[in-house]
């Protein structure tokens, strides 16, 4: 996607509020253990999963539409990429989103495309506690 190596630790920095799609409810799952992670180094987060009210002291919401603005703006997604698509239109229909943070071993290129022109950055195939690990210490 469109944002630079060098604008990671920007990011991180900026945003430390986020939406984690598809928060799972299993804790051997990185899609929990990054959000645990970053909670930990004083992220606040919260996440979306179908049929979920809470996960792991997360609060979970149905829908992107459903996450209050201020954790929308950073979208972390633990989707398949074959997923993406559908995630983007949810995305852009949800609207406010700045960032589009695919997760590592994800990436749909014409999906990344249609949500950069909407307007937000991203960052694709890549894993936010790897990242963090490498920018910010």
């Amino acid at each position: 996607m469109n944002i630079k190596d060098t604008e990671i630790k920007d990011l991180l920095t900026q945003y430390k509020r986020f939406v984690v799609y598809g928060l799972s409810p299993d804790g051997s799952k990185p899609s929990q253990r990054v959000p645990l992670f970053m909670k930990s180094k004083g992220y606040d987060a919260v996440g979306t999963y179908p049929g979920q009210t809470e996960i792991a002291g997360f609060k979970i919401y149905p829908k992107l539409a459903d996450v209050p603005p201020e954790y929308r703006k950073f979208v972390d997604v633990f989707r398949s990429s074959d997923k993406i698509p559908a995630v983007v239109d949810e995305v852009i229909a949800a609207g406010g989103v700045e960032v589009l943070w695919l997760q590592l071993g994800i990436s749909h290129p014409e999906a990344e495309k249609r949500a950069e022109a909407g307007g937000g950055g991203g960052v694709s195939d890549r894993c936010l506690h790897i990242e963090y690990e490498k920018w910010m210490k």
